[in-house]
């Protein structure tokens, strides 16, 4: 029996995988929702972007493959696979792929479960 109290390992093997790069699109699918998290797998074409704006929680950007240009605090820098970028909460933000690319979005939330 599981409860509120019992662990629980949740694994993807390949994120990457779960989703393709389309042309000319931007595609967007949550693979993951956990206590405290929300992973959210991004595919962008060479071009594409998510143009300002803000989440409600912080949040953890990682290049799965590709490179993107990422706006926020006056300033813009390079995000390539290894890299990590966190994002306090309403921090005005933007999102542009440099070539095709896909980007893993967690969202922290220690009140969903």
């Amino acid at each position: 029996m599981n409860d509120e109290t019992t662990p629980i390992m949740t694994d993807l093997a390949d994120v990457a995988a779960l989703v393709d790069v389309a042309p000319d699109s931007t595609v967007s699918r949550t693979v993951l929702k956990a206590d405290g998290a929300r992973l959210v797998l991004f595919s962008f074409d060479t071009g594409q972007e998510l143009t300002e704006h803000t989440a409600a929680v912080p949040v953890l950007l990682q290049a799965l493959d590709g490179e993107f240009a990422i706006t926020a605090d006056g300033r813009t820098v390079d995000l390539t696979p290894g890299g990590v970028i966190h994002l306090g909460a309403r921090l005005p933000h933007a999102v542009l792929a440099k070539v095709p690319s896909r980007l893993l979005l967690t969202m922290l939330d220690p009140r969903q479960s």
